[in-house]
């Protein structure tokens, strides 16, 4: 079925909301976490970036693996990023 459906922009959504804060990045391979400091057409850039290799409950106040890439920063490719958001 087919509907009408009502299409509106909002500025600052997404990734720019989250500039600042530490975001979680469910990736195509891993997950990565970092302070969003950095939003482009094509890539993201986090500042003391992490990759999560086993995540343990998600209601735990950290994750189980979670293991720093020993850089102060890292960029993403936009396109391998499947979802993201503040979780820890």
């Amino acid at each position: 079925m087919k509907k009408l459906v009502e299409i509106c922009e909002v500025e600052n959504e997404g990734l720019l909301k989250l500039l600042g804060k530490r975001v979680t990045f469910f990736c195509l391979n891993y997950i990565y976490v970092g302070e969003l400091i950095g939003v482009n057409e094509s890539c993201v850039l986090l500042k003391n970036p992490a990759i999560v290799y086993e995540t343990g409950a998600f209601t735990d106040s950290k994750y189980k693996d979670e293991q720093s890439l020993n850089i102060e920063e890292f960029y993403l490719q936009k396109n391998c990023i499947e979802s993201f958001g503040v979780l820890k």
